[in-house]
């Protein structure tokens, strides 16, 4: 199969590229595109996800920018969450004796 494909790629003037590089590269987009590892293991025929991910599947930049926005927004979210509970809850100060809460 690989004389095949190396045949192809120079029939059709293609850069030099391995058909090996082309798995490393359909696995690396299927992580971009938050498809399952459990998913991309199994395409790429691998016993074990560990395997998929420590050898085939690089995080492109895209990939890890969203990571990292989705990451702050859960921050973010949780803190004004947060911050709102804060503000429900009953004040915890006491009226001074006598007053009965009542301004004069």
């Amino acid at each position: 199969m690989g004389h095949v494909f190396q045949q192809l790629v120079r029939d059709h003037n293609l850069p030099p590229v391995r058909l090996h590089d082309l798995r490393h590269g359909a696995a690396s987009m299927a992580l971009s595109a938050h498809v399952d590892l459990k998913v991309i293991q199994h395409q790429v025929g691998h016993a074990s996800v560990v395997t998929t991910t420590d050898m085939y599947v690089s995080v492109m930049p895209q990939t890890a920018h969203e990571g990292a926005e989705a990451t702050a927004r859960l921050l973010r979210d949780a803190a004004r969450e947060y911050v709102r509970g804060q503000r429900s809850k009953p004040s915890s100060r006491k009226q001074p004796p006598g007053s009965g809460g009542a301004i004069a």
